[in-house]
């Protein structure tokens, strides 16, 4: 059950990533556009390179959304099956959970 966990905390790591990444490049493509009008040759050649690694960042962005959502529908799965062949380990789970976060949300009162 842990290697789950991990796996999952895993996930949100992956997707916090993914969220500051997608920020990183939607603030470089506003550099680009602010920078347009600027001249000079160092400015064009930094400009030219921005945009190619962009190109990139959008790629490699893309590709960790696409895997990141196939090992999310791969662990909705297993968790499906995994409650449909223990239906009542999975309601124990649930109502154990259920009562942990009720004692801490009625704690921080």
């Amino acid at each position: 059950m842990s290697t789950k966990l991990a796996g999952a905390e895993s996930e949100v790591s992956k997707e916090k990533l993914m969220q500051d990444f997608r920020v990183v490049v939607t603030d470089a493509e506003e550099l680009l556009r602010a920078t347009a009008g600027l001249a000079g040759e160092k400015v064009s050649a930094a400009r030219e390179r921005i945009q190619e690694n962009l190109a990139s960042a959008k790629v490699r962005l893309s590709t960790a959304e696409e895997a990141v959502a196939a090992k999310t529908k791969q662990a909705a799965r297993a968790t499906d099956e995994y409650v449909h062949e223990n239906p009542w380990k999975a309601v124990g789970i649930g109502a154990g959970v259920g009562l942990i976060v009720g004692m801490l949300i009625s704690r921080g009162r």
